[in-house]
């Protein structure tokens, strides 16, 4: 199952890129891996993928040790400030920076293990109260303030659309990110490229990718439902 899913979302990445006239090394698949048994990411491992993302600090490092070094592991989901130490030299792209605190705390960390942590801002760009992240208007000024940290490379922004039936409804969501990234990019701030968009999922990443997403987070469309069994 999982090969043929690859497969199809490979296919769209590939159909994506082609209709935004871009080359599909461009965009980074992600596979979302939380909830899901070692032995199913094995199976997209063996297939080819290397990106797996994780929401959970304690799940990221258990499948950490227990899977291949070769592996980029991506931290997508909320992160509280006290779990920081246990991911930072471990993670090749934190998602979900959100506060000049939680920036800190990486900066921190970071140092301390002699690392440089690539990070992503957090944009709320729906402005809904269930999601975190920085609002649109806020995101310069924290960008500014954390790029004066240490040992942490702002790389670009982030977004979790809504829940949509049609992903083009998400479209003006992808724009605003995209549009926000250039704005921001003019500003020359050291320390800081906006060359990473991670933004669409299962349900809209090819619209997304047409809105210029370099990564795309795919979890259903990969492994199938969610397990909360696990």
């Amino acid at each position: 199952m999982i090969k043929e899913n690859l497969t199809t979302v490979q296919e769209n990445i590939k159909m994506a890129c082609q209709m935004a006239g871009k080359n599909e090394e461009e965009v980074t698949l992600v596979a979302v891996s939380k909830t899901k048994p070692i032995d199913l990411l094995m199976e997209a491992y063996e297939c080819g993928c290397r990106h797996f993302g994780e929401n959970k600090v304690q799940e990221l490092v258990s499948k950490y040790e227990a899977m291949p070094k070769d592996i980029k592991w991506h931290m997508i989901g909320h992160l509280q400030r006290n779990k920081v130490k246990y991911i930072v030299d471990k993670v090749a792209l934190i998602h979900s920076v959100d506060s000049l605190r939680l920036a800190e705390e990486i900066s921190r960390e970071a140092v301390k293990k002699d690392v440089e942590a690539a990070i992503l801002i957090e944009v709320n760009v729906s402005q809904e109260d269930s999601k975190f992240g920085v609002s649109v208007d806020d995101s310069l000024s924290l960008i500014r303030q954390v790029s004066l940290l240490p040992n942490i490379q702002i790389k670009g922004l982030m977004t979790i659309a809504p829940y949509v039936e049609n992903p083009e409804e998400n479209k003006p969501y992808f724009e605003i990110l995209r549009q926000l990234a250039v704005d921001i990019s003019n500003k020359n701030i050291d320390n800081v490229s906006m060359n990473v968009l991670s933004m669409g999922m299962t349900g809209d990443y090819m619209v997304a990718i047409k809105e210029g997403a370099t990564i795309v987070r795919v979890g259903t469309g990969i492994f199938g439902q969610r397990q909360y069994d696990v």
